[in-house]
């Protein structure tokens, strides 16, 4: 017989819950698997256990501890270690946290280790599984899990940096858009190229040089704004406040064109880099 201890009576009725709820067969098998909620135990009875059966118990085990408990240790690292205690700022960076875990934050998943999580926890579960023993859930974790522990703190890290960074730009975002407000348009219409180069076009579809825009940024934008305001694109389309942006592009995604529809919003048409010369021969079409 197995016997796991909790300190949390919450923590002995969710992993009973979990394992019967994917197991129910098991459990419905003799009652091999039971709990005392008085003394915060789950027994677990494997003597003539079918070996397919223990195996899954265990990577029900594993789940509820990988899976399940992970969620509040994520929570308990960022406010115990990081005084992450609001719950808007905490789902904000779990946010982030599964977005590189599920593998949809490439950019991000170079800062941690590529290690086998599951073989290393199973592993440690599997050790303890042998034979009959009674263990402390809670001291299995600090003591065996502690490598797992840490890999979770180093998720939280990278994500609270990730998500300090994306506060900072979206101050610089709003900061820009205060910048906009009430500003008349001294352009209605421009028309930019994101290529290999960068590109201005007026709404003649007549190329703007770049001495040109250079004379047209307004100066209170560089000098009255601490932030860096990009000088190439940002700054020209802030100072000619226009009205409509026809913005081409063969990488709506990139970080540029991202920041540009942010400030600018339902200013912004995104279309691709060969659609330019369409629009230029509608236009001229107009004219003739």
């Amino acid at each position: 017989m197995i016997e796991i201890i909790f300190q949390k009576d919450q923590d002995a009725q969710r992993m009973y819950g979990h394992i019967t709820g994917q197991l129910p067969e098991v459990q419905h098998e003799n009652g091999i698997i039971q709990i005392d909620k008085d003394r915060k135990i789950i027994k677990i009875l494997t003597k003539n256990m079918p070996k397919t059966a223990f195996h899954s118990i265990k990577e029900s085990v594993y789940e509820f501890i990988a899976l399940k408990k992970r969620d509040d240790w994520f929570r308990e690292i960022l406010s115990q270690r990081f005084f992450y205690t609001d719950p808007n700022e905490q789902e904000q960076i779990l946010e982030i946290i599964y977005s590189v875990i599920e593998g949809s934050r490439e950019d991000l998943a170079h800062f941690l280790q590529d290690t086998d999580e599951k073989q290393y926890v199973f592993q440690a579960i599997d050790d303890f599984f042998k034979g009959s023993v009674s263990f402390s859930f809670d001291s299995f974790v600090v003591f065996r899990l502690k490598p797992f522990l840490d890999k979770l703190q180093n998720y939280v890290e990278v994500a609270i940096d990730e998500y300090k960074l994306e506060q900072d730009y979206q101050m610089f975002v709003q900061t820009l858009r205060d910048f906009l407000l009430g500003r008349p348009a001294q352009q209605e219409t421009i028309h930019l190229i994101l290529d290999e180069e960068t590109a201005f076009y007026n709404h003649e579809f007549i190329e703007m040089k770049r001495n040109e825009l250079i004379k047209g940024i307004d100066r209170k934008l560089l000098g009255n704004h601490p932030i860096y305001v990009d000088s190439v694109t940002i700054a020209p389309l802030l100072s000619m406040a226009p009205t409509r942006i026809y913005l081409y592009t063969n990488q709506p995604e990139q970080p540029l064109v991202r920041t540009i529809r942010n400030i600018f919003e339902e200013r912004v048409i995104i279309s691709p880099v060969n659609s330019f010369l369409k629009n230029k021969q509608v236009e001229n079409e107009k004219v003739q």
